[in-house]
């Protein structure tokens, strides 16, 4: 019996342990319960402070810093100026949602900080004040173009991406007209099925057309945005087509076809070219190397056998 006290103990304070326990979890499970049918009710709207805190950082400081500096500078810039970015910035798919606007004060906030670091740098160096001034002009206007050139290759990214997916999109909308699908119903499906440039551009083309845009209208804007020949071209059957009730099903698989022909042909051009833009690092990264590795130790042990200085006669 004696033995037995410190077992049936044991299983005491365990089991009061594990109640304990449980309890502690059951009350915080029901207080979880409890706040989540109040926030669900009765939740309180946020003030202006928290929803103003709650977007990010570019949203709060960066895009109204460059609206303040952009509308500062574009009261002296040129409309075409403008123009021209807007366009850039549609060519380029719009990134980040900026506005020609918010790009200009974009390029100005970067040549005023490139030109501030031009400043420090000429100070450091204590470069005298004339040339100083030039060096920091000339990194001003650095900062002002960079923004240029980055949007320069943003452009050519996406076009290069549409390029790359268009045949198959025209063997996709081609299948779908031909099943009996509208032109229209076609491109929904590809938007629907793919997550790129192309896809996206004819999602905006259909918002455009269900606001009541004209179809040929708003063929030539996405034409336009894109800027590719190829997709001009496919554009321009299209709208011939339907001005001179041509079965557009033809037409796509004319230009499906085309496309596929155009791809190989770009595919062999580059392959072309490829000999040539090896040849200069064959010229100096590989030939160099082989070079080393093969005629350094014979020169190493002639070196060494006294060749150079019975010819040299000492």
């Amino acid at each position: 019996m004696g033995s037995l006290l410190p077992i049936v103990a044991a299983l005491g304070i365990s089991l009061g342990l594990l109640i304990f326990f449980w309890g502690l979890y059951s009350i915080s499970a029901t207080t979880a319960t409890i706040q989540e049918r109040l926030e669900e009710y009765g939740a309180r709207p946020l003030t202006l402070e928290e929803i103003e805190l709650s977007q990010p950082f570019s949203e709060r400081v960066l895009k109204p810093l460059l609206r303040s500096l952009a509308r500062a500078v574009t009261r002296f810039t040129p409309k075409t100026l403008m123009e021209n970015s807007s366009r850039q910035l549609e060519k380029a798919g719009n990134p980040y949602n900026w506005t020609a606007t918010e790009f200009m004060g974009l390029r100005v906030l970067a040549g005023i900080l490139l030109g501030f670091t031009g400043f420090l740098l000429t100070r450091m160096a204590k470069v005298p004040v004339s040339k100083g001034g030039v060096f920091l002009i000339l990194m001003g206007l650095l900062g002002f173009a960079i923004p240029s050139f980055w949007l320069g290759q943003k452009i050519k990214a996406r076009k290069k991406e549409i390029l790359k997916v268009l045949p198959d999109a025209m063997d996709l909308i081609t299948v779908s007209v031909e099943a009996g699908l509208g032109f229209d119903q076609a491109l929904k499906r590809v938007a629907e099925k793919w997550n790129n440039e192309l896809a996206k551009e004819f999602a905006r083309y259909l918002r455009e057309t269900g606001l009541g845009k004209a179809r040929h209208e708003a063929l030539r804007n996405m034409s336009a945005r894109i800027d590719l020949p190829e997709f001009t071209s496919f554009v321009a059957s299209i709208i011939q087509a339907e001005e001179l009730g041509a079965s557009i099903a033809k037409v796509m698989r004319i230009q499906s076809n085309q496309m596929r022909i155009r791809r190989r042909q770009r595919a062999e051009e580059l392959a072309r070219q490829a000999p040539i833009k090896m040849i200069m690092v064959l010229a100096f990264f590989v030939f160099p190397t082989l070079f080393i590795v093969l005629l350094g130790p014979g020169l190493i042990i002639i070196k060494n056998s006294g060749v150079f200085k019975g010819v040299m006669g000492f």
